[in-house]
């Protein structure tokens, strides 16, 4: 895996339709996790970023990190460290989108990572949730598609919508976030209400996977759970 970097531009009109993109929000500053990047704290071994990136590798063609521009070193090398022996061959290509204004929360994110997807559908998931399953996120490309919405969305049984685990038309949802950022609106739920998104709802979900997919980690007593239950499952 070899990051490329770079800030990013539109979506490309000519992008085949069928190819996928995922979008890694790693921008946050991590405020209750400690003095540590959470994005690359080791979890049983491997980055954290590195173990969302490996289990949506199987199902997307591009990745696009989003975070500060400080961050794109460390990223870098969380993404590219200890490699082994491949070559990287076969493996989708990284690139960063780099937030021009740092700390505007994760809509802001999703909006400068959209602007420099080029398919036309993107997956959005989070840098904490390494669990994330990707048979999910294929179903939510799968769905988006076949009903020719703008979103899909899962929404868990508490009617709280999971927008950071989620897949999105990529132009119509990269507008609809300059349009609440222009309006002065950080709620990263509020351009969905501009779209035509369908809602995946647990049922379905539970089809696919566990709820255990939209796990995040937040703080070092979530994070030393995730650690302790990946060495019993290794």
């Amino acid at each position: 895996m070899s990051p490329a970097t770079g800030s990013g531009g539109t979506a490309q009109p000519d992008a085949t339709p069928n190819e996928r993109t995922a979008v890694i929000l790693a921008g946050g500053h991590s405020t209750r996790f400690g003095d540590e990047d959470k994005a690359v704290a080791e979890l049983a071994g491997t980055p954290m970023i590195r173990r969302v990136v490996d289990r949506l590798g199987p199902v997307v063609d591009e990745f696009i990190i989003n975070c500060r521009d400080d961050q794109v070193p460390v990223i870098d090398d969380a993404l590219t460290a200890d490699a082994g022996d491949s070559d990287g061959a076969g493996e989708p290509p990284v690139s960063f989108a780099v937030d021009p204004v740092p700390d505007r929360g994760p809509m802001a994110g999703i909006m400068t990572g959209l602007r420099a997807a080029r398919t036309e559908f993107s997956a959005v998931v989070a840098c904490d949730m390494p669990f994330v399953d990707p048979e999910l996120v294929s179903h939510l490309f799968d769905r988006a598609a076949s009903e020719d919405a703008d979103a899909a969305v899962p929404r868990l049984e508490d009617e709280w919508f999971q927008t950071t685990q989620a897949v999105y038309r990529t132009e119509p949802m990269g507008e609809a976030c300059q349009r609440a950022v222009d309006r002065g609106d950080r709620r990263v739920v509020e351009p969905l209400f501009d779209l035509d998104y369908v809602v995946v709802e647990t049922d379905e979900i539970r089809d696919y996977t566990d709820l255990e997919t939209f796990e995040n980690i937040n703080t070092p007593e979530e994070f030393e759970a995730a650690r302790d239950r990946l060495a019993d499952s290794a």
